[in-house]
């Protein structure tokens, strides 16, 4: 049989099928995406490298099969092996393209479903057998191989992705609800099993919506073997997770929350990868996706391989993944994951154990440039998406634009805010008086970049317990402490973050291998924190000052800053149609009576929201609904009301 030829769509360059330099004789991989490839600019290599079911004209007519490649400069010997050829590393040969470091082979005995991986003989003589770096389908753990595969989804969103592009998120109410998939919520007939994503999707649409959450952000889907990592130690990087079902389970579940009206975000790790030797390790035998430089290519805290971030192919290779999830499996947006190791040299390094830039200094470059880079990509591809970084240092400009010298994210996790007001919130009340700058100090950078309030699960885990069991005193005042906690935390400037079983008040500290503790909902306490939130989620959807102006000054206004001794603290929230609303804390267990707030106009004030309410779980202190604003101007404001401030909670008022 002659050199098969194929043309799947996108490979068409300016001189022809096979861009410039004339025919590529194995039809799927051409110049142009060679030199793409090679360059870092590549953005869909895995239309091209990977495993694609082709049909190819040879002299005796049509041929199916399936064409593979790979890239892998320094391999000495390349061949595939798998289901077709009882994975015999000497039937299948890989063919190098000349001039070029992809390696190609067109297998007409390979089918779709068929298992398969890369036996690479590397430099030295060794041969390992990988698993395809760009492989849309994987056998689930402990079997490592991947799997032909095409997707195939009807999608049905496209009334919500037309609305996703209609505007800007950060000028639109952001409540996410963050999740991992395989211990939400368990079977209780088979509580070991993990549900799929199919299984989970209606059951999680529904409740997320049933709560006013706007996304969902999915710890990461990405293939993983090792469950303990929560996903977060990658080794597929193109495809599901198979321990949750299929590529068609993983579009079945994001469609089935579009159409329920709720957001997908995935998690995304393009900070580190693991050593395992069947995966991106050493892929051709020496150091490929991984920096060749220890002092830079090894995270220690994490024991894995760091992302060569200025090599051409490994750039091509993320910057064609984040824009894989958001083409192919139509998510809104990504966060990702441990952007900080990713822009320090040093990170989690001992004083020699780092590699200065070229420069001399501890900024990683090539990284800084290469997320710059993925978000102008993933923005200019799909208007309305999100990207969110997980990033815990002062670095400047995350969430400012590339063309004003930043990152490029939409948004940043504001893990300041998270610390300071877990810190205050698990001191006793009589204590917090010596704290209380830590519930006021977050203003004065609140709005130097887009912020998500986050209480992640990386806080209810190694031994931090739960948000409940990190308030102090009894169960009740633990229960209010929460209730407290998520009715300041709505209404402060930024969008929400909250991981699963928060909206309950789960007792015990999270555990990936095990469902969340549903039974507590048929306590009234527990019960009470659930209504709270979808009231929270409802009124805060409503209501223009909480989310119109997050990022600036002008949407805010101290009205209370300084009552240490009464544990009180009080704020303005403006929108951008001039909307108004009043959020006021009494964070000691005492009610506080006849309490003078300054307000910026007359007339009544209608309570929105009480954390206290007994429908909550509260004790009902309240202000039987209203205040009148009538009194003599007061903190900075031209007149004033009195409130009875209930204890252990946090109330919201507007102007009828």
């Amino acid at each position: 049989m002659t050199s098969p030829k194929a043309t799947p769509p996108g490979t068409e360059g300016p001189d022809g099928p096979d861009g410039p330099g004339g025919p590529d004789p194995l039809g799927l991989v051409g110049e142009l995406d060679r030199h793409l490839l090679s360059e870092g600019r590549h953005l869909q290599i895995h239309d091209h490298l990977g495993a694609h079911p082709v049909t190819v004209e040879g002299p005796d007519g049509a041929v199916d099969g399936v064409m593979f490649s790979v890239w892998a400069p320094a391999a000495a010997h390349l061949a595939v092996v798998g289901d077709w050829n009882y994975w015999d590393r000497t039937t299948t040969p890989m063919q190098r393209v000349e001039g070029s470091d992809v390696w190609g082979a067109f297998v007409p005995a390979a089918r779709e479903g068929h298992r398969y991986k890369f036996a690479v003989t590397g430099p030295d003589g060794d041969t390992v057998e990988h698993a395809d770096p760009l492989a849309f389908r994987t056998e689930g753990a402990p079997s490592t191989a991947s799997i032909v595969h095409r997707l195939r989804h009807a999608w049905a969103d496209q009334r919500w992705i037309h609305t996703r592009g209609g505007g800007e998120p950060w000028s639109r109410p952001m409540s996410i609800y963050e999740v991992h998939l395989g211990s939400w919520r368990r079977d209780p007939a088979e509580p070991l099993r993990e549900r799929t994503f199919r299984e989970v999707a209606p059951e999680l649409a529904a409740y997320a919506a049933d709560l006013g959450f706007t996304h969902v952000e999915l710890l990461p889907v990405m293939g993983h073997p090792f469950a303990g990592s929560w996903g977060y130690q990658v080794t597929s990087y193109f495809a599901p997770a198979a321990r949750w079902g299929t590529p068609e389970d993983l579009a079945f579940f994001v469609d089935t929350l579009h159409q329920a009206g709720v957001g997908v975000i995935l998690d995304w790790v393009p900070a580190h990868f693991p050593k395992d030797e069947w995966a991106l390790a050493r892929f051709d035998g020496r150091p490929l996706y991984e920096h060749p430089d220890p002092r830079r290519g090894e995270q220690p805290d994490w024991g894995t391989y760091v992302f060569d971030f200025g090599r051409g192919g490994v750039r091509s290779f993320l910057l064609s993944n984040a824009r894989f999830w958001l083409d192919r499996y139509h998510a809104d947006g990504l966060r990702v994951d441990a952007v900080a190791s990713m822009l320090y040299l040093d990170y989690s390094r001992a004083d020699g154990a780092w590699l200065a830039n070229e420069h001399g200094g501890r900024e990683n470059l090539e990284a800084v440039s290469l997320l710059q880079e993925v978000n102008t990509v993933v923005h200019q591809a799909h208007r309305g998406i999100v990207s969110i970084a997980e990033e815990s240092t002062a670095w400047p400009g995350v969430s400012r634009p590339v063309d004003a010298g930043g990152l490029g994210f939409g948004f940043k996790w504001n893990m300041g805010w998270m610390h300071d007001t877990l810190d205050y919130l698990s001191e006793e009340p009589v204590h917090r008086r010596f704290h209380h700058h830590k519930l006021t100090f977050g203003l004065h950078y609140a709005f130097s970049e887009n912020f998500v309030l986050p209480l992640s699960h990386d806080e209810v885990v190694h031994g931090k317990g739960s948000l409940l069991t990190r308030m102090p005193g009894d169960r009740w005042q633990q229960l209010a402490n929460v209730r407290s906690l998520f009715g300041w935390m709505w209404a402060h400037p930024g969008k929400q973050l909250l991981f699963m079983g928060g909206e309950f008040a789960q007792e015990r500290e999270w555990n990936h291998d095990r469902s969340l503790d549903w039974h507590l909902l048929q306590d009234a306490g527990h019960a009470g924190v659930q209504q709270l939130v979808r009231d929270l989620n409802a009124a805060y959807r409503d209501r223009l000052a909480l989310w119109t102006i997050d990022f600036d000054p002008e949407g805010f206004a101290w009205l209370v800053a300084d009552d240490t001794d009464q544990n009180v603290v009080a704020f303005l929230r403006i929108g951008s149609n001039g909307e108004e609303l009043a959020c006021i804390a009494n964070f000691s267990p005492v009610p506080r009576h006849d309490y003078r707030i300054g307000l910026p106009t007359t007339g009544e004030w209608v309570e929105v929201l009480n954390t206290d309410a007994e429908h909550y779980g509260g004790s009902g202190v309240g202000n039987l609904g209203a205040v009148v604003a009538d009194g003599p101007p007061a903190h900075g404001q031209p007149t004033s009301a009195r409130f009875t401030l209930p204890p252990l909670a946090v109330t919201w008022f507007e102007p009828a």
